[in-house]
Order: structure tokens, then C-alpha cells, then sequence
């Protein structure tokens, strides 16, 4: 077995430390544990109903039955490297072989790039973790990566959809940032690591790093979220997927977590503090919309004034991830994280929140993350 692997969101020491953990009855990975055993999709007798076509946004719609596959070949190759139980391992693996042997494209509205983005990663975490299994076809795995979703996830960086560049809020970024990285890593394509990376730094989206966390209060530790104006829903995600991004570099040798003075954290306090039902301050929030114009009369331009207190108390599978790094590892102060983390223990995946964004997220942080 490689040592460097795997290596996405879990390495092998992560990997054994849980395993241990979960095996001495330990909290809070003894509770983790027990939700992920609870998943209807952690079951070893999962059948995959893989597609041809995948369809999102518009008529045709079929991308739960794809999602529902994912995070049941996750949740079984977890179970399969945190006990060695076979049957989980085949299960996942079960899954896996049969999407790289019939899908051949994803398609829809704007919505694809969200697919393409959101189940890139996902589809690479679940493939890391069983890519050692005798049975896993992982060259045919690699190429429907490669061939299917990378290409998409590039093409959205680089077009946006033909938009102009702060059309689309942060986590259409993150998610496609996500995709590439993890398809990179998994893939051993250094080049598309470096380019996820580069754009985490300096990209002119909304994913990048000074553009997703705009505004810094440093005396309160604290820095506003992107889309904090908008809802508190697609905020909390944009939380999971920056944790997601930042724990798959981790793992790739490259803190993105400590990035700009730690600045990801303070826009996670700040999440934090605002859902758990506390005053945060906000700085006006203006962006342009529309498609890419040749003249400033096509430009469309909206400002927002306060944060806010739609969906205000959302919860998402992703704080233990945040904590497990800042606290846990790092030793850092990380207050409203560890507030928000608590509260929400342990926390499950996919399947227990609900559908669509319920799936966002491959979860189980708790379990995974804590330390």
C-alpha cells in the first residue's frame, strides 16, 4: 500500500487514529460511528443505479439517483477502512466500477457546473478510499474523472458560464475548486493540484480566498462571508466546501487553512457566532451581475445592506472539519466554531439532512475530524 495514501480529505493516519478511537468506545467518534452505521447508504447491501446521461435544472432532472451512489460508495468505503469489514469494501467498490462503466456525460442548465463541481470531489474521495481495493477498476475510474467532470470544472473557472466574473456566488467556485483539486490529487496530476491552489490564492472569482472572506474585522476576530447577505444556507455550505478545499491540501503538503493570517477561520467565527443566534457586524455588499457585456448598459448591479436571516440557524455536517484543524491541530482560539460544532454532535451525512443540499457535503465530521 502507498503510505501517501490516501490522501484527500482522510490519510491513512486519520484513518487509524479513528479506527482506534471508534474501537476503545471513545466520544465523540463513538457517536460519530453510530450514525454513519444508522445510514441507510452505509449499508454493504447497496445496489448502484448508475446512468448513461445525468441531467441537472431542467427537464429530466436525475442527479439524486447519481448522488445517492456517491455518498453510499463514501459511507462504505468508511466502514470498510475504519473495520476491514469485505463486504463494505465491495459494496463501495460495487458502486464505483459501475458509474466509470456507463457514464458518459452530465448535462443541464447552469446547475451542471454545480453537479460537475460538487460530485467531482466526491466521486474522488470515494474512489481514494478504496484505490488499493484488488477489485476497484481505477484507470477506467480515473478517465470518467478526467473526461467527464474535470473538463467541466475547468471550463467554469476559466468562462464562468459566460458571465460576468462576480455573477456567481462563492460556492459555484468552490465546489468546481474542489473538484479539480481532488480529481488532481487522486489522479496524480500535479499540474491540476497547482492550478486548484493558485486559484484558492489569486483567482478572480468568488472562491478565492480575499473574494469568498472579503471583509476582516481583526478586533473581533472575525470576517465576513461572501454570501452572508444572501441566505444562511448556501453561507454555511460555502463554510464545508472552503473546509473541504483546505483539508484536501492539507494532505497535498499546502496550508490553506493558515492562507492570509488564518482568514478562513475568521470568516467560519463569524458564520458561527450569526447561526448561533449573535450579532455580527456587515460591510455593504455590492456585485455585478448578468452575462459578460460590451457596454455598461448591460451591466447589472445590486447591493446588500445587512446579513442575512434567511435560513438563520441552518445546519450543515461541516464544523467538526473546521474545528478539527484550527483547535485541534493548529491549538488555535476558535470559540463560535467549537460552539457551533458541539451543538450539532455527532453529526451524520448524506441522507441525514435531507435531499439536494442535504448531499452537498460528504459529512460525518464528527467522526472523521475531531480531535
Amino acid at each position: 500500500m502507498d503510505p501517501t495514501r490516501p490522501g484527500l480529505l482522510h490519510s491513512a493516519a486519520d484513518l487509524d487514529r479513528v479506527a482506534g478511537k471508534v474501537a476503545a468506545g471513545a466520544q465523540p467518534w463513538a457517536a460519530g460511528w453510530e450514525r454513519l452505521a444508522a445510514n441507510g447508504r452505509s449499508s454493504a447491501d447497496w445496489q448502484p443505479r448508475p446512468l448513461r446521461d445525468v441531467i441537472r435544472g431542467v427537464a429530466g432532472d436525475n442527479v439524486g439517483q447519481m448522488y445517492a451512489d456517491i455518498h453510499a460508495a463514501y459511507q462504505n468505503g468508511l466502514r470498510w477502512r475504519l473495520t476491514g469489514e469485505k463486504a463494505h469494501g465491495d459494496a463501495a467498490v460495487r458502486i464505483l466500477n459501475a458509474w466509470s462503466g456507463t457514464l458518459r456525460s452530465l448535462s443541464g442548465n447552469a446547475d451542471r457546473f454545480l453537479a460537475a463541481g460538487i460530485h467531482g470531489y466526491q466521486f474522488a474521495n470515494a474512489g481514494e478510499l478504496v484505490r488499493d481495493h484488488p477489485d476497484f477498476d481505477l484507470p477506467r475510474f480515473q478517465k470518467m474523472l478526467l473526461g467527464i467532470f474535470y473538463p467541466m470544472n475547468e471550463d467554469f473557472l476559466t468562462h464562468h458560464n459566460g458571465a460576468v466574473i462576480t455573477n456567481y456566488w462563492a460556492n459555484w467556485d468552490l465546489c468546481n475548486m474542489c473538484s479539480v483539486l481532488a480529481i488532481g490529487a487522486f489522479t496524480d496530476r500535479k499540474d491540476l493540484v497547482n492550478r486548484a491552489i493558485g486559484y484558492f490564492k489569486n483567482g478572480k472569482g468568488n472562491g478565492s480566498i480575499r473574494n469568498a472572506v472579503p471583509v476582516v474585522y481583526s478586533r473581533e476576530g472575525l470576517a465576513q462571508w461572501q454570501e452572508a447577505g444572501r441566505d444562511q444556507g448556501h453561507t454555511v455550505m460555502g463554510i464545508g466546501m472552503m473546509a473541504t478545499f483546505c483539508e484536501m491540501a492539507w494532505h497535498q503538503g499546502v496550508d490553506c487553512y493558515g492562507y492570509d493570517n488564518n482568514r478562513f477561520l475568521k470568516g467560519a467565527e463569524y458564520v458561527a457566532k450569526y447561526n448561533l443566534g449573535y450579532d455580527v457586524p456587515f460591510t455593504e455588499y455590492t456585485w455585478q451581475s448578468g452575462p459578460l457585456a460590451t457596454t455598461a448598459a448591460h451591466a447589472g448591479w445590486d447591493t446588500q445592506t445587512v446579513v442575512s436571516d434567511y435560513g438563520r440557524g441552518h445546519v450543515r455536517p461541516v464544523w467538526d472539519l473546521v474545528l478539527g484543524h484550527y483547535a485541534g491541530r493548529r491549538g488555535l482560539s476558535a470559540p463560535w466554531t467549537r460552539r457551533m460544532a458541539q451543538s450539532i454532535r455527532a453529526d451524520g451525512g448524506g441522507g441525514d439532512y435531507g435531499n439536494g443540499g442535504g448531499y452537498d457535503q460528504l459529512g460525518f465530521t464528527t467522526l472523521m475530524h475531531a480531535r
